[in-house]
């Protein structure tokens, strides 16, 4: 396969954290998408256009596609025929993939042995990142750390991460990183939108001062901040109307979320941009967000997203509307 010469040209490219990991503005999943609702035709089209246009960085989960490992068996098959060295591939581990007590958490077991599965789905000798995908409320942080670390030592993995840390639980990760010279949290990929600012008060701090990157995930709200239910409606062709159930597509479009949605699109449009891509670019605004990690069904919403880095300059009046209608308070019987 060949793939357009000029493809560095303009995607911007950001240190991860105090690390020498550098990672695409854009980075491209497979929740939900590839191996799940759309099969290997699309994902093919969409990894080959995202690398094009310079996306380097594509992101799995042990759990993710339909059986759960089907995205780490359809994109492995297709990564055969691209340059490995130029890729950076991530995976994690935490919710349950087989039956019985090592098949979930963040025990040592299910770690080594979730990451050797997703190896072979994937067909490779090595991860450029592995994640513990959730918190264990039982697991030591001390067991779970030195996992992480031998992998590394194994050369299974370069780099490890979290993701779904809280501030204060990261503070203590890190502190047994440290304290039993482990290898480093280098990246952590919490939730971040519009609609959902929590990292802002409860994490961000914490992972500057320790020098560990962020992607984001859901930073288009599983859709919400896109043109696809302005008007309130499911389209045919959604993930929700393929993958989702009533009840949450009830949970998420609400009509408080709603209203929401469309006072964010007038800002969008004066500013030349769909909703997409000014949800993408505000949270970039942030030069401690090292990447935001998008999903696709289709080339077109990735050449759309990566429109978005044309402009991510915002004036102080647009971000205070934005905060105006992002942070208020919910109205009485609104939702």
């Amino acid at each position: 396969m060949e793939f357009l010469p000029n493809r560095y040209d303009s995607m911007q490219y950001r240190r991860c954290g105090r690390s020498g990991l550098m990672l695409p503005a854009i980075s491209l999943g497979a929740y939900e998408t590839f191996g799940s609702y759309k099969g290997e035709d699309v994902a093919r089209e969409c990894l080959y256009r995202a690398f094009d246009l310079g996306i380097t960085h594509f992101d799995l989960a042990n759990n993710y596609g339909i059986p759960p490992g089907n995205a780490e068996l359809v994109v492995g098959k297709i990564l055969k025929t691209m340059p490995r060295d130029e890729l950076i591939i991530s995976t994690k581990a935490g919710w349950r993939m087989w039956p019985g007590p090592y098949g979930e958490w963040l025990s040592k077991k299910y770690l080594v042995a979730s990451l050797d599965q997703s190896l072979k789905r994937l067909d490779l000798d090595y991860v450029d990142i592995y994640y513990v995908h959730r918190p264990d409320p039982v697991t030591p942080l001390e067991e779970t750390m030195e996992a992480l670390d031998l992998i590394v030592r194994q050369g299974k993995a370069l780099y490890v991460g979290v993701s779904g840390f809280s501030g204060a639980h990261f503070e203590h990760a890190f502190e047994v990183v440290e304290r039993r010279s482990l290898a480093p949290i280098t990246i952590h990929q919490p939730a971040y939108n519009l609609l959902n600012r929590r990292i802002e008060w409860d994490l961000l701090d914490h992972t500057e001062r320790k020098g560990t990157g962020i992607i984001v995930f859901v930073p288009l709200a599983a859709g919400l901040l896109t043109s696809k239910y302005l008007d309130g409606k499911i389209p045919e062709d959604s993930r929700a109307a393929a993958v989702w159930g009533k009840d949450r597509v009830k949970a998420v479009v609400t009509e408080e979320n709603l209203r929401k949605v469309r006072a964010l699109n007038e800002i969008a449009a004066r500013r030349g941009q769909t909703l997409a891509q000014m949800a993408l670019a505000w949270a970039l605004r942030l030069p401690r967000i090292t990447s935001v990690l998008v999903g696709a069904s289709r080339v077109s919403q990735i050449e759309e997203n990566v429109a978005a880095l044309a402009n991510l300059d915002f004036t102080a009046e647009e971000l205070a509307e934005i905060d105006r209608i992002t942070l208020e308070p919910a109205a009485p019987g609104r939702g």
